[in-house]
């Protein structure tokens, strides 16, 4: 199956984040890779699923 390519307002809206968040996040590193086409920035699928798996927890005292 291909992989799906979303744009920022799509993947800020499954993320459940503001556009501005994700903005940020990809200035500094913090968000899921992403890939620049020109000017439009879009997500992978597979980035985006990747990235919230490194997040996931059992608890709060576990360390990043």
């Amino acid at each position: 199956m291909a992989q799906r390519y979303r744009d920022t307002a799509e993947t800020a809206q499954r993320l459940n984040l503001s556009v501005s968040t994700l903005n940020k996040w990809r200035l500094t590193g913090e968000g899921p890779r992403f890939i620049k086409l020109g000017r439009r920035v879009v997500y992978g699928d597979e980035d985006v699923d990747e990235f919230v798996r490194q997040r996931s927890r059992q608890s709060t005292a576990e360390f990043a």
